[in-house]
């Protein structure tokens, strides 16, 4: 008798269970919350697509789908946005050293002749034991040493015969590497 009961509450049980309501589909931010939980859904959605097409739990699982999607391109543009500004300001920062080195140089040949201006009024001898004294130097960028450019007087003397001697080691090593 005790068992006869006991299947009859087991039974009972079994039946009101399978009467119970279903639960509600999962909502799209549990499917946002929970990764595996929507690729689970996805997978059981994508089994029988045309039975499971417009089941509220399949309806959420592509609408979060969609949005991580959305949240993603929206993380993708910020860092090629972020990558941009970074190049944008190295170009800048060169562009700024350039203009600069430009604006240097200008100032430099500003100087140098005024210098020469006031070199020939003030009758600054060039150095005499070198070519400066022939009023000619030879040009660094031409190995042979065929053309010939006017001596810079806005240095002084002893500046120039520097240069002068730098200038035939440069080329004495050019013409040795060939």
């Amino acid at each position: 008798m005790a068992i006869k009961r006991l299947e009859i509450i087991c039974g009972s049980l079994i039946l009101l269970a399978g009467c119970a309501k279903e639960p509600p589909p999962r909502t799209v931010a549990e499917f946002l919350d929970n990764r595996i939980l929507l690729e689970a859904t996805m997978v059981h959605c994508g089994k029988n697509r045309n039975m499971s097409k417009y089941e509220a739990e399949c309806v959420n699982a592509r609408e979060a789908i969609n949005r991580i999607a959305t949240i993603e391109e929206e993380d993708r543009r910020a860092e090629l946005e972020a990558q941009s500004a970074r190049k944008r300001k190295a170009l800048r920062r060169t562009q700024q050293a350039a203009a600069e080195a430009r604006r240097r140089a200008a100032d430099a040949r500003r100087r140098r002749a005024e210098e020469e201006y006031l070199g020939v009024f003030e009758g600054q001898p060039p150095d005499a034991g070198t070519d400066a004294a022939a009023g000619n130097v030879q040009r660094t960028d031409d190995p042979g040493g065929v053309e010939q450019a006017p001596a810079d007087a806005s240095q002084p003397a002893g500046e120039v015969g520097q240069d002068l001697e730098s200038i035939r080691e440069e080329l004495r090593r050019r013409q040795d590497s060939e």
